[in-house]
């Protein structure tokens, strides 16, 4: 840095591109108007990016000097200048018109609805995902300003190269939004909509990104269930409780039994469903059994599967266990056993089924299910 001087700068000729080095140059147009640039490559996406720093006219050398360094200083700390001047001066608007920012509202939104989050981990997972993703392109912005726009910058970057953990800030982006427009904050549709939305800009999920776990043979489920019940670790009433409910571990590791489960039914919020809808758990016997337990880490629960069978089996691959026996053992609907799994269901009787919800049926079905577990005999 360095190489130019003022005389130069005063000289410099239609059709320049004056180097001082370390990504600040000054740009000359055909009609002789001369502008700092500031090139750098962004911390967020990898590209090269040309900042405007302003024009020689209102900006000296050695204040577009001043204005590269705390550029580069910025580049240094992970920060794309150009988001951050974009976000500085969204925020000074949002002050000066007296509304509240996104992270404000976002920050707000979750200190209301974590006391009703029992795991210490998703209250982390909300906010460290919201501030390492979203904060950094839409922090600023005032709420009713938030839209499509400002939601792709967001995703865009990690949609095929983080593309669970994209899912997740979509979702809770969307969930803020409609909170705020829920309070009068905001009018319109949501801009973090997915369906007909957001689906029309961005890649959908492959079958192919889905990994599958492996999963225990519903065949050997019984004799499996039979050393299971000998272990009174925390991690082995979990784990039965997660396969006498046929739900995800984050459902059952981040549950508040005093809030969530009421007599025979256990109400998921949406906030902790995949599909970020409620979902209601009819409970056997079997399952109400195994409260309350200590939820231990998916870890645990993959050495507690090792204690007690030599089959490679992992704690999600028991959902597979259910679909497979309720398709190959049962008369039950196919319908019927996709809602107790929180799959989500489109075609018109399916999505009636959903309407009512079918408790009824997928009680006769975790019914049968618990008697499976614990039958003597494997098929």
């Amino acid at each position: 840095m360095g190489n130019l001087t003022v005389l130069k700068v005063k000289n410099a000729k239609a059709g320049d591109k004056l180097a001082d080095g370390d990504g600040l140059r000054l740009d000359v147009d055909k009609n002789g108007n001369a502008s700092w640039v500031f090139r750098f490559k962004s911390p967020v996406t990898g590209k090269e990016r040309f900042m405007g720093l302003g024009p020689f006219r209102d900006v000296g050398l050695a204040e577009a000097r001043e204005a590269a360094s705390a550029a580069r200083a910025l580049v240094r700390n992970h920060v794309d200048p150009i988001e951050h001047r974009i976000s500085e001066r969204a925020k000074a608007k949002a002050e000066a018109t007296g509304t509240i920012t996104f992270e404000a509202y976002a920050k707000q939104y979750i200190a209301g609805k974590e006391a009703g989050w029992k795991n210490e981990k998703h209250r982390q997972q909300w906010s460290n995902s919201l501030r390492d993703y979203a904060y950094p392109f839409i922090g600023s912005i005032a709420v009713p300003d938030v839209d499509t726009e400002a939601v792709l910058k967001v995703l865009r970057p990690i949609w095929n190269v983080k593309k669970e953990t994209a899912r997740r800030v979509r979702g809770r982006i969307e969930a803020i939004l409609n909170a705020a427009k829920a309070e009068g904050l905001r009018t319109g549709e949501n801009p973090a909509l997915w369906r007909g939305h957001l689906d029309q800009v961005l890649a959908k999920r492959r079958k192919s990104d889905v990994k599958h776990h492996p999963a225990l043979p519903y065949e050997e489920l019984p004799q499996f269930w039979r050393s299971l019940v000998t272990d009174t670790s925390d991690g082995a009433h979990m784990l039965r409780w997660i396969i006498l409910t046929a739900c995800r571990f984050n459902e059952a590791a981040e549950m508040g039994s005093a809030v969530e489960v009421k007599g025979e039914l256990w109400t998921i919020p949406a906030i902790r469903m995949k599909a970020e809808r409620e979902h209601k758990v009819p409970l056997t016997k079997l399952a109400l059994e195994q409260l309350p337990f200590r939820p231990v880490s998916d870890v645990t629960l993959s050495n507690c599967i090792a204690r007690h069978t030599n089959t490679i089996a992992t704690t999600h691959g028991f959902r597979s266990t259910f679909r497979d026996w309720a398709g190959d053992c049962t008369s039950f609907p196919r319908e019927i056993a996709e809602m107790a799994l929180a799959h989500a269901v489109d075609d018109e009787t399916e999505a009636a089924y959903r309407r009512s919800t079918a408790l009824a049926k997928r009680r006769s079905l975790m019914e049968a299910w618990a008697a499976y577990c614990g039958s003597a005999n494997s098929r």
